[in-house]
């Protein structure tokens, strides 16, 4: 008789629910009547992100005292707690964002159901605690995106922006197993704190597995210079799908990494902060740079989500304690701001039933203040204004870098940042301040209906995204315990 390791249910609890949820969801595209099946495919969605959020809010307050468990195959501790819980709320508002989307009815319930299985993935993903784990989880969520992507067949551009989220994707994974398989031939271990412990520093095959490991987490979360699927798959993908790629991909690729490089290389610590160093100047330099250029605003956000992730790779850099409770508080306005944008640009889509350009932008405004309003936040945001959470964020990110001596990457985030205001502002231009002259006529037939769940949506991500600039203390708070699993 094969006896199988202990498994603690309540820790895989976040995965399970969405399972459960998923698998609901795949009985309601074969049962349910077509005219309930949205609603019900909504509600199903929806509930089990929120029980997964849930579930996450609970095991983060009962694993104070981090451990590997099932068979050392996953963590349950804070660390992987708070990114459940930011990646069961990023669900939830997708759920919002995607009810009020035009695509066809016998695809709803398989959308929806997708969507709980990538957020089922990315929950296990943040608990690996071994590079099989790892893998497994990454492969997991991955599949249901590169399908999410070109499940629209009617919106052009879907079917290509999942095709090259396909290929590309499974070249970042095929260099993240490859580059695993040679950390395992160097040290012989799988298991994160084992390969800390066997590895000798600067030996010559783990430094290149681990080269290979830090290539294939970066494209999941879109730095450059392995960014080049992200402008497409984010503009030619249905749009709240890239909200949910925008905000909980980026959750799930960057805990880890930060998880993986101090827990497992932290021989290499030299090595590895300078890399990591390169490639966030770099997504700033690239993503900021390539957003001037743009004019359809989808595809502005994707460089600008580029640039973020150069941000939030500065605390990895720093690899100190205040760099990972930097890292966790910037994640949280981060992923509303995100959220909310895409949520605005989706609202004006639906209204133009085109793709939306700083041209068609134009008196957004005035037509739709409170969207017009949220969007104005949102930019700020991003840019780093005070009043919103983006501000505490850039000043955490820049004191962990401060406080590991890297004055010049304080400097290089600081360029990055007044380069942006260009392109933030022209968006802001485009809703508010266009010369009459410039404005295109709408399209007749009156105001559209109101899309409340979309709405609501962008209700929550406005008070997440100030709300956490006043809401400090408690949210640092939330980054320290969770920091505290790491090893510092």
């Amino acid at each position: 008789m094969i006896h199988g390791p202990h498994v603690d249910w309540f820790a895989i609890s976040p995965s399970l629910s969405l399972l459960a949820a998923t698998a609901a969801l795949l009985m309601v595209a074969v049962f349910a009547p077509r005219a309930a099946r949205r609603p019900v495919s909504a509600l199903v969605c929806a509930a089990g992100f929120v029980v997964a959020l849930v579930f996450a809010v609970v095991l983060d307050d009962r694993s104070a005292h981090g451990a590997a468990i099932v068979a050392d195959a996953i963590f349950r501790d804070r660390w992987a707690a708070t990114g459940q819980v930011l990646i069961a709320a990023c669900g939830v508002v997708a759920v919002l964002i995607s009810y009020g989307e035009r695509m066809r009815e016998e695809n709803i319930a398989e959308y929806y159901a997708l969507l709980a299985a990538a957020g089922a993935g990315m929950a296990f993903f943040v608990q690996a605690s071994n590079l099989m784990t790892l893998f497994l989880g990454l492969e997991w969520f991955s599949i249901a995106l590169y399908v999410l992507c070109a499940i629209d067949i009617d919106l052009v551009g879907s079917l290509e922006a999942g095709l090259k989220y396909l290929i590309i994707g499974a070249v970042g994974s095929a260099t993240l197993l490859f580059g695993s398989a040679l950390v395992y031939g160097a040290t012989g271990q799988l298991d994160f704190d084992r390969i800390g412990a066997a590895g000798r520093g600067h030996d010559s095959l783990l430094v290149l597995g681990l080269a290979m490991v830090i290539a294939g987490l970066a494209f999941k979360s879109s730095a450059a210079p392995f960014h080049m699927w992200t402008p497409d798959a984010y503009q030619g993908a249905p749009t709240p799908v890239t909200a949910f790629m925008a905000s909980a991909t980026k959750v799930a690729a960057l805990l880890v990494t930060d998880r993986l490089l101090l827990t497992a290389f932290p021989r290499d610590e030299r090595l590895w902060t300078w890399a990591i160093a390169g490639i966030a100047i770099a997504s700033l330099a690239i993503g900021n740079i390539a957003a001037l250029a743009q004019r359809n605003v989808k595809r502005l956000l994707a460089y600008s989500s580029v640039s973020h992730a150069g941000f939030m790779l500065i605390p990895i850099a720093a690899a100190n304690a205040l760099g990972a409770r930097a890292l966790v508080y910037y994640l949280i306005p981060y992923c509303a701001m995100s959220l909310g944008a895409f949520a605005v640009v989706a609202a004006r889509e639906r209204e133009l039933a085109a793709p939306v350009t700083l041209d068609n932008l134009a008196g957004l405004g005035w037509e739709r203040p409170f969207l017009g309003v949220s969007m104005w936040v949102f930019m700020l945001g991003f840019l780093g204004f005070p009043l919103t959470g983006g501000f505490i964020g850039k000043f955490y990110a820049f004191a962990a870098a401060y406080e590991h001596g890297w004055w010049w990457l304080i400097v290089a985030g600081v360029a990055g940042t007044v380069v942006s205001a260009a392109y933030y502002l022209a968006v802001v231009r485009s809703m508010f301040m266009r010369d009459a002259r410039e404005l295109q006529l709408a399209p007749a037939g009156g105001s559209p209906p109101r899309d409340r769940p979309l709405e609501l949506a962008v209700s929550i991500c406005l008070v997440v995204t100030v709300g956490s600039f006043f809401a400090v203390q408690p949210l640092i708070d939330v980054a320290h315990a969770a920091a505290r699993a790491l090893p510092f």
